[in-house]
Parts: C-alpha cells; structure tokens; sequence
C-alpha cells in the first residue's frame, strides 16, 4: 500500500533471559550462535566490580575464545565508540559480542558490531541531519546484552545513542539489525548501584514507557512502502501492553529501589520495567523529553552528578530526559487527553482525584521526580534562560524523535517548554 493513512504497525524485540544467575549462562547462550571468538564490551566501573569476569568464565566454560574491552565512557561519545572500535580492529576478527554493562557498554558495542561487520564511517550510520542515515546492509554478528542497570532498555532496541563531540548534541543509529541477539537479564548484579544512578537511570524507563504510550499512533502516519519502514513507527496496541507492564512495575518498586538498594524485589522489577519499556518505546518510539534531552547533556557545563564519576561534567541520560518531561506533556495532553490521564494512574495510582486532568501527569511525575532526588528543572544542572536559544536548535536536530510527538512541534513550542522547565516545583 502507498497511498493514503498507515494500515500496518511492526513490532519487534530479542529473546530475553531472566532472573537471578543468568548471568553465569551467557556462554552457553552465544556458542549457540556458533561463536568461537568473542568481545566483551564494559566500563571500568563494572569491570571493576567483577561482573565482566564472570561473563569471560562462561564463555571460556564453552571453549570460547575472549578479549575484553573496558574503556566504555559512562554516557558514550564518537571519539569513545572511535575507541572501542580501533581496539577490535586490533584485537579482531571476532563472530560474537556480548556487552556487559548499562546503556553505555550495550550502545557501545552495537557501534563496534555494525562498523566491523558493515564497516564505512561512524558518521555515515548516524541519524539524519547529522549523519547521513545509512542502514546495515546485512545481518550482523550475534550480540547478547547483559544489562548491568535499569534505565536504557537498551537490551531491547535497535537503538544507539552518542554525544556527537564537535556538534555538541546527542544523536544515535536506528536500525533494527541493530538489535541484539538475545537479552540476558540478571537483577542481582544491579544491588550495588548507588541511589543517584538508581535515580537517574529508572527515570529513563519512565520516560521511555510514558512517551511510547503517548507517542503519535501509527495509523495517523501516511502509508509507508515496505522498504521504507523505520524501527519506531509510533504507539501501537501491543508495544503499549510493555508500556502499561513497565509503569505498573515503577509504581510498585522505583522509590524503594532508590531508598533500599538491597531490596531484590524492587531492584527486579526495576529491571524487568527497563526491558518492558524497552520493547514498547524501541517500536513506537519517544518524542519531546528525549529529543530535548540531548541538547541538555551535550552542552553540560558544570554540573556533577551525585553518585557518579566526579572527573568530568555531565547530564546523565535518564536526567536529562526527565528534567523537561511535565512540561512536554502539559504540550501533548490536547492530542490525547484520556491516555495522558491513564498513563498519570498508572503511574501513581492514588494521584489525588481532584487534579485537573491536564497536569495529572505532570504531577505524577514532579511527586515521582522530588521523592527521589531528581534535580528541580534545568536550572538545577546548571542551565539559565538565556541558554535556550542555544539548547532548541539542538533538539530540532532530533527530527527523527519529533516526528513522533503526537502534536506537531515548532522551535518556539520547544522555547516555551524549555522555559518553563527551568524549575518543575
């Protein structure tokens, strides 16, 4: 079909292993593929911990044959994705990854997988208008996911997100080959996360699982042809399913795991939420928030995050994609308002009843954001009004999240959002 409105949706996610001790299993896992020389992708962090060590003990249980790389930056830019893809040319060839780590490590290694696999350029994959957006042209190598925080989903996604240094914003490659081959999912390794990352990565989830289910539905998009179809093809009956999954488990379990790290029950379903919410926004996609999140961690100044790495400043993703969020969905409430007002319950159940309708979300969400710690707006990381003429051409670079807002979005809606986001309470 190529005429007239979308009939068709596409839904997609990877196998998933769950549960405590699936971690130890990992070799097993890729020798399925046929993997007889593997690269580990992690951070000194989790390295350091010995989470990676134990993913090399699987696989060499397996006769697999392993170099490790541990040098992925926390919030990951080109010049450190450059990196890690030098040290596999040079320590390659390999059939098989695994990452082991948060979003960083995962997106890190979806690079080195593509650009070894496919090869070309960094910049030749990255979105347009930064990049020129050029697909995988082929299957890649089997690549499992072992999250090591809940947060990015990203075990579930066809999607990899950098700081493009020299530009000063966040861009990333959509693809679905990018996808890994399987997620294997283990709660118990995230017990040892301090509350600042427990904070800012499960804000990720909630932002990824509001904006999916609030994104533009795929029905109201024009037909598309078969090879012109794209990974986030808006809300859809069964990615929202993952997404009503993910906030239902939120409302149950992120303040707790903020306030009890060693509570296992909260930090499971912590996790699970971060790959339900991974399978519902990597095939509706996200809009506002994550679109003006890039501009506010690429163009930091001096803020330091607590509980995170001091050497440098930084804006860590789930954050900064939270610090606009009631603001964008005081935007999008008109398009939708019964969804925004489901999406406000399912997030907090006993939002007070009297609430208009359009700032029950937005409530919802400041209750949520204040309870554990979540800086107030960005002028609590170091932004002033007089830096949002500089901030919105970063986020209408982003058209690719835009075009999934359900209410189209010009440079002064965005402004406006962006000031009133200086403070949220």
């Amino acid at each position: 079909m190529s005429q007239g409105t979308e009939t068709v949706f596409t839904w997609g996610a990877p196998p998933l292993k769950f549960g405590a001790g699936a971690l130890d299993e990992v070799g097993y896992d890729i020798s399925t593929h046929g993997a007889k020389r593997v690269l580990v992708v992690t951070d000194p962090g989790v390295a350091h911990l010995g989470i990676a060590d134990r993913v090399v003990a699987s696989l060499r249980r397996y006769g697999i044959e392993t170099e490790v790389f541990t040098h992925s930056h926390v919030e990951p830019t080109d010049k450190s994705m450059g990196e890690a893809v030098d040290f596999a040319k040079d320590k390659g060839p390999f059939d098989g990854y695994v990452a082991v780590g948060g979003g960083s490590s995962i997106d890190t290694a979806k690079a080195v997988n593509l650009l070894l696999t496919d090869g070309g350029e960094l910049t030749e994959y990255l979105n347009k208008p930064v990049g020129d957006g050029r697909a995988p042209s082929g299957p890649l190598m089997p690549l499992i996911a072992v999250p090591t925080t809940a947060g990015t989903g990203s075990e579930s996604t066809g999607t990899c997100v950098m700081d493009v240094l020299s530009l000063r914003v966040k861009t990333g490659i959509g693809h679905w080959r990018l996808r890994p081959t399987m997620a294997v999912i283990d709660p118990t390794v995230t017990l040892s996360l301090p509350a600042g990352v427990t904070a800012s990565s499960g804000m990720d989830i909630v932002c990824h699982a509001l904006e999916s289910f609030t994104a533009r539905p795929f029905q109201d998009y024009p037909a598309k042809k078969a090879e012109e179809r794209v990974p986030y093809c808006g809300s859809n009956p069964v990615a929202d399913l993952w997404c009503e999954k993910a906030l239902s488990l939120i409302s149950r379990s992120f303040r707790t795991a903020v306030r009890e790290g060693a509570n296992v029950d909260a930090r499971s379903d912590m996790m699970l939420a971060a790959t339900c919410a991974g399978m519902g926004f990597g095939n509706a996609g996200v809009h506002i928030p994550h679109a003006n999140a890039y501009p506010i961690a690429g163009m930091v100044k001096d803020f330091h995050p607590v509980d995170y790495p001091q050497d440098e400043a930084m804006v860590p993703h789930g954050m900064s994609v939270s610090l606009t969020a009631p603001a964008a969905f005081r935007f999008t409430y008109s398009s939708a308002p019964e969804r925004h007002v489901q999406a406000a319950l399912m997030l907090q159940p006993d939002l007070d009843s009297n609430i208009p309708d359009e700032e029950k979300l937005p409530t919802a969400l400041i209750n949520l954001m204040r309870d554990i710690g979540i800086p107030n707006g960005i002028s609590g990381v170091g932004f002033e009004a007089s830096d949002i003429a500089e901030l919105v051409p970063g986020t209408m670079k982003q058209q690719r999240l835009l075009a999934i807002s359900p209410r189209e979005v010009t440079e002064d809606d965005i402004a406006a959002i962006f000031e009133e986001s200086l403070t949220n309470w």
